[in-house]
């Protein structure tokens, strides 16, 4: 009988295995992260909000801190949770008040540290119910919140914590961290590949990471034509001549475009949001012709996310941009 061979250890997602383990290799957000690196020396960290764009560092940027305060500790000394998921009061009363009694032999100064992931998803009564558990574990318990808008956590809470703001990151950072990757798992890549792989991610480095380890799985190449098949997204070229058709008075010839991207199943609020992303590269449009397009196209998206996502919407968008022609 044939043995089959079984791996003895599973490849880890490209996001987990190139995670950064200290605060000074995370990317962007230089002045947030060096304040992180002074609590981290000092050791006196406060209650945290962190908040910001999904896919910018800001549940790495906690992690690192807590490993840099805690040091051999840090299994011990830090609960993380995903607040999306485990959310109630039940969890505040049970998981986070339990370990928060916890005793763990820690170093002068230090404290356990309870990281909770998407804060902003915290039913409002979890949340009050969080002010007086804070209160009384001060001296030995603090809390870190990574949310994407900290307007969604209670004021109580946000009075008494130190807020955090990240910004989105530049498209030159993500290409920076994608090279890096590239060059250590010597993918083979055109640089149409890597503009794809930044257009589609817009500023978010854990979609880029893991757009190109899904096309790297797919296609082996990295490469334009490649990365749109795997993120299913509309090829901005296409896009883009439809849009210069459409500036240009041909609506016959922009509408042929948009049946061609319709018929391959793309949805209106594909073709729409690409159709913004890729009129703020189109230079060739004098700038005031430019912004009375965008504000079509931005109403149009307004539609289409209120539930009024049909073909019709997309051709009125058209033809109302056929009239700047």
């Amino acid at each position: 009988m044939e043995k089959i061979a079984i791996p003895t250890q599973l490849e880890l997602p490209w996001v987990e295995k190139y995670r950064p383990q200290v605060l000074k290799d995370i990317v962007g957000n230089e002045e947030t992260i060096e304040a992180l690196e002074r609590i981290a020396e000092e050791g006196n960290m406060p209650h945290l909000i962190i908040s910001g764009l999904p896919g910018i560092g800001k549940t790495t940027s906690v992690l690192c801190l807590a490993r840099q305060l805690l040091g051999d500790s840090y299994n011990d000394a830090v609960l993380e949770l995903n607040a999306s998921d485990d959310r109630g009061i039940d969890v505040v009363r049970n998981k986070i008040k339990s370990f928060a009694q916890k005793k763990v032999n820690l170093g002068p100064g230090r404290t356990k540290i309870i990281i909770l992931d998407e804060a902003d998803s915290m039913t409002p009564g979890a949340q009050q119910a969080l002010r007086r558990t804070m209160e009384i574990f001060s001296n030995t318990t603090r809390f870190a919140f990574a949310c994407n808008q900290s307007n969604k956590i209670i004021e109580p809470l946000q009075s008494r914590c130190a807020i955090l703001r990240y910004n989105k990151l530049y498209d030159e950072q993500v290409l920076k961290r994608l090279l890096e990757i590239i060059a250590l798992e010597k993918i083979e890549y055109t640089n149409d590949g890597l503009e794809a792989l930044i257009f589609t991610a817009e500023g978010d480095m854990r979609q880029a990471i893991n757009n190109l380890q899904s096309t790297v799985a797919g296609f082996t190449l990295v490469n334009a034509e490649n990365v749109f098949k795997i993120v299913d997204s509309p090829h901005p070229l296409v896009v883009k001549k439809m849009l210069a058709k459409a500036v240009a008075g041909d609506i016959e010839g922009s509408l042929d475009l948009l049946d061609g991207l319709w018929k391959k199943g793309y949805s209106a609020v594909d073709i729409v949001s690409t159709s913004f992303r890729v009129l703020k590269t189109m230079d060739e449009i004098a700038e005031p012709k430019r912004l009375e397009v965008m504000k079509v196209v931005g109403f149009t998206h307004m539609r289409v996310l209120e539930g009024v996502g049909s073909y019709l919407q997309l051709g009125s968008m058209l033809s109302k941009v056929c009239k700047f022609a």
